[in-house]
């Protein structure tokens, strides 16, 4: 078999290809697009017909994965972190990322990731752009605020976007082009919450039936969105042996680094899909008012102190939480704490 290591750029895929015995046979660069993936493939044909590849995790690298694998190849997806730990190198070109790949293939040491299917890639790309503009509207309504602080004017309402707070809006007297900022800013918060609210029934529409879902709502705050979000980010939940897996998976878990007798933590290792640590620190500030975790939230607080306190306390309960997702969704049964006699639903 072959072995190739791709480094991919904006403008170009540098390839090495090695032999069985861990030889270079060639070495060239194609445009990273569909017709010079062809070419890539027809070229390392000459070669032989068995070819693994190896490509760093990075935007694009699946495109290059679909692509190559329709030629018949063998792509792995390697995690770039990792490889940066297996090969450590004092000269770093894209011609010798190619080339540390290939070897890493031939000597069958490629930290290799999982892979979500197209269906699962299309759930998460739903599930990411909803939060995309959320986050957008969000960050206009506070532009809006520091609007009305900037000129004096405290906000009067609960909700300066409802009905009153409108009203207060058009209201507001101050000069330009502050006033035409707040006008537009206002236009582009209603044209997202209408797409906002698209997407929130499409997304519904396709979870309808999703094996997960049902499951994750019955956890304290887990609402459906959240669980949309949990589910997509998760995938199939038997690629993880046990819970601590998924908590490592997630990255939840503080930083170690070992040494004789040293023994350094550090914060969260923020490893893995941001957007399932997002879903499962959402979920874990309504969960902390559940009657199951309350007591330990608020004692982790206590102990840590005003400025540390809230945040490791919701850290923590964040993992608690993925923890029982794991064995919710392993045996397919909704949210029941260890020790109550009857199950508890959000």
């Amino acid at each position: 078999m072959l072995h190739a290591g791709l480094d991919l750029s904006r403008r170009k895929v540098d390839v090495c290809l090695l032999s069985g015995e861990g030889e270079i046979v060639d070495e060239w660069a194609s445009p990273p697009d569909a017709d010079g993936l062809r070419g890539l493939g027809a070229r390392a044909a000459m070669w032989g017909p068995a070819v693994r590849g190896v490509i760093e995790s990075m935007n694009g690298a699946r495109f290059v994965h679909d692509q190559l694998e329709q030629h018949g190849w063998d792509v792995l997806i390697a995690d770039a972190t990792k490889v940066k730990g297996l090969a450590p190198l004092a000269c770093k070109t894209d011609k010798i990322d190619a080339r540390v790949l290939a070897t890493l293939s031939a000597r069958d040491l490629v930290p290799e990731i999982w892979l979500p299917d197209p269906s699962i890639r299309r759930e998460r790309e739903l599930a990411r752009f909803r939060l995309h503009l959320v986050r957008h509207r969000t960050t206009l309504k506070n532009r809006i605020h520091a609007t009305l602080v900037a000129f004096g004017h405290p906000c009067p309402v609960s909700d300066l976007f409802g009905h009153a707070g409108r009203e207060l809006l058009d209201r507001l007297a101050i000069a330009d082009p502050w006033r035409r900022n707040v006008d537009i800013s206002l236009q582009l918060i209603d044209d997202l919450d209408l797409q906002i609210a698209r997407l929130t029934v499409q997304l519904k529409r396709q979870g309808a039936d999703h094996r997960y879902i049902p499951l994750l709502v019955t956890a304290p705050g887990v609402g459906w969105i959240n669980a949309y979000t949990i589910a997509s980010e998760i995938g199939d939940i038997s690629r993880f042996a046990s819970p601590a897996k998924l908590c490592g998976y997630t990255g939840l878990c503080p930083r170690v680094r070992q040494s004789g007798g040293v023994d350094a933590r550090g914060p969260i290792s923020k490893h893995g899909p941001h957007y399932l640590r997002w879903a499962l620190f959402e979920a874990a500030l309504n969960a902390c008012k559940h009657p199951h975790y309350a007591e330990r939230y608020q004692n982790t607080k206590r102990r840590l102190g005003r400025q540390r306190g809230p945040k490791v306390a919701q850290i923590d309960l964040a993992r608690r939480l993925t923890e029982a997702i794991w064995h919710m969704l392993t045996n397919n049964q909704p949210f029941a704490p260890a020790g109550t006699p009857i199950r508890l639903a959000a």
